[in-house]
């Protein structure tokens, strides 16, 4: 799994520099999760995480305080989350996570992605079985059992728990998210968590090479590039240059 999860965030990494694109989809996520659960991150563990996360990620403060106003408030947009599943070259499969106030708009600007490197879009649910739908969080340590234990005391079902180069990594139903990373916070107090997110982490990788590596990068990029895209999840793994 750690091999799976490892390779999605590699080919994720170069999106993080368009810097303007990364405080949007931010803001709304933040937007969207403080609306669902409060906007007190003591109180709504989705929303803490995501708030730290940002931060790491260098985002602003008066994108993060703009977005949380914007929940506490009434009216202002009304977003929704979509989901699209597919095959892309080589018949990898993807999975796009949106957020949008325009479920038609953002439909065909992703089966538009989709056209132009040469793949399609399926019906729901036909990629994302394949894929373990995770709560993961990485944070410093290295001993798995004291970690598996607090976890078990405190009945949370976990799936995985990897050590590797001094951190600690859990995998865990993406239902027991906030159980879990209460769970540690009780356990070992503050921690500084490197990873703390829901991803689909695919249990198997397709190999691309040659030309399905060149339309590969193109739909990423085409996807990272649309507003209403908060993330794309994938099982391809490059093999070879195009």
């Amino acid at each position: 799994m750690g091999r799976a999860f490892q390779n999605r965030k590699e080919s994720m990494a170069k999106t993080a520099a368009a810097k303007t694109k990364v405080y949007s989809k931010y803001g709304r996520e933040i937007y969207v999760c403080a609306k669902q659960g409060g906007t007190d991150p003591s109180g709504n563990l989705s929303l803490r995480g995501l708030i730290e996360r940002a931060k790491k990620d260098q985002v602003p403060s008066h994108v993060i305080d703009k977005a949380l106003d914007k929940a506490s408030g009434v009216g202002g947009e009304d977003f929704s989350p979509a989901r699209y599943e597919g095959f892309g070259p080589g018949n990898c499969m993807i999975i796009v996570d949106c957020l949008t106030d325009n479920p038609n708009r953002t439909f065909g600007d992703v089966r538009a992605c989709f056209n132009k490197a040469k793949s399609k879009l399926g019906t729901p649910g036909s990629v994302s079985h394949m894929f373990d739908h995770c709560a993961i969080l990485a944070f410093p340590g290295d001993d798995e059992e004291a970690i598996l234990e607090a976890l078990m005391e405190a009945d949370v079902d976990v799936t995985d728990i990897e050590s590797e180069d001094g951190q600690i990594t859990v995998f865990a139903p993406h239902t027991e998210y906030a159980k879990t990373k209460q769970a540690l916070l009780d356990a070992f107090g503050e921690l500084d968590f490197e990873v703390d997110e829901i991803q689909f982490v695919p249990q198997t990788v397709t190999p691309l090479e040659g030309e399905d590596v060149v339309m590969f990068e193109k739909l990423l990029d085409a996807l990272n590039d649309l507003d209403d895209v908060q993330n794309v999840f994938h099982n391809a793994e490059v093999t070879g240059e195009a």
